[in-house]
Formats: C-alpha cells, structure tokens, sequence
C-alpha cells in the first residue's frame, strides 16, 4: 500500500469519527429524526480536499457509524437511504470545487455550490424515504413527498447554510486544510 493511500485512509477515518461526534452537538432536533449540526463539515472539507471518492467514502462511513449508535431502521432499504447514501452524497460536491484556482471568488462559490448539489442529493433521498416509509406522518390530505421534502427541508437548508459558512471561513483562515499535501508527508 503506498503512503499516499495510507494517509488518505486516515484522514477519511478521523474525520468521520469527527463528523460523529460534531452531530451529537445538535443545535436542534426534529421530532421524527433529523438535526441540524456540524456533521456535514469534516465530510465537506475531506471531499474539497482528497476529491469526491474520498467524499463519498466519509460520507457512508459516517452514515454506518450514526446508524449503529442510534439510527432507526424501519426497513433495510429504508436505512440504507437514510445514513449511509445520504450522507455519501455530500462527497459530490467535490465535482465543482475549483482548488487549483488563485480567484477567492471562485473558490467560495464552488465549495458554496457544490455544498448545494450534496445538499440537494441528500434531500431527494431523504425525501424519497420519507415519503415510502414515514408517510403516515403527513397531514391529511397532504402528499407524502410534499410533507417529506418541508420535513427535511427545515432541517438540511440551515445545516447546508451552517455547514457553508464554516467551510468559507476555513477556506479562508486555513487554505492550507483544503492542499492535499499539507502536512502529509512530513517526517518525525
């Protein structure tokens, strides 16, 4: 195994075990499942930084992991959707992140909107098994996927906003987190 692939496998191990406990720090919680924290953050900043497989990966580790300390599990499909998929897909906003770019500018709106498109991924996945398994929760005479997608809507639009913000201002105060060579190869 070369040493490059090494420390990719570690960074993608810590800051999943990051990611973990970061959503335990809930700023709030939905009643039937779902919260806003700072989950989102190391997955982001591992996909900006070591590209989008290395995203995706975090992305269902920690998935995997939240699922095993406490997630709910009505059918394996259903859990399957809800951790490790949706969680996988904030790895693809790594697709337009401009690192190799000098212009700030463009840097802030690529990790801004290839935030969206993993937001806007989780939430369709998230809304497709809401609507199959959680519909009974709508209100009468309310479409399950109009209720599923306002459900996980008020929750993922602040946490993609929160989880924007703090990765713009990483990006800012310490580019050297967004180099995939920072520090790696450093001899003790």
């Amino acid at each position: 195994m070369s040493r490059t692939r090494l420390v990719i496998m570690m960074e993608i191990a810590i800051m999943a075990a990051i990611a973990v406990i970061l959503s335990k720090v809930k700023l709030f919680a939905m009643p039937q499942g779902g919260s806003v924290s700072l989950v989102m953050v190391p997955i982001a900043l591992l996909a900006f930084r070591r590209g989008w497989v290395a995203g995706l990966i975090t992305g269902g580790l920690v998935g995997m992991v939240k699922f095993f300390f406490g997630g709910e599990m009505v059918h394996p499909i259903q859990m399957l959707l809800d951790y490790p998929l949706s969680y996988a897909m904030l790895g693809f906003g790594a697709f337009l992140y401009a690192n190799k770019t000098q212009n700030k500018a463009t840097k802030i709106a690529s990790i801004w909107g290839g935030l969206l498109v993993g937001i806007a991924l989780c939430l369709a996945i998230r809304t497709t098994s809401g609507a199959v398994w959680f519909g009974s929760y709508a209100p009468e005479g309310t479409p399950a996927t109009l209720y599923s997608l306002i459900y996980n809507a008020t929750y993922l639009i602040p946490e993609y906003v929160i989880t924007a913000l703090v990765v713009t201002l990483l990006a800012n105060g310490a580019p050297q987190l967004f180099q995939q060579n920072a520090g790696a190869y450093r001899r003790i």
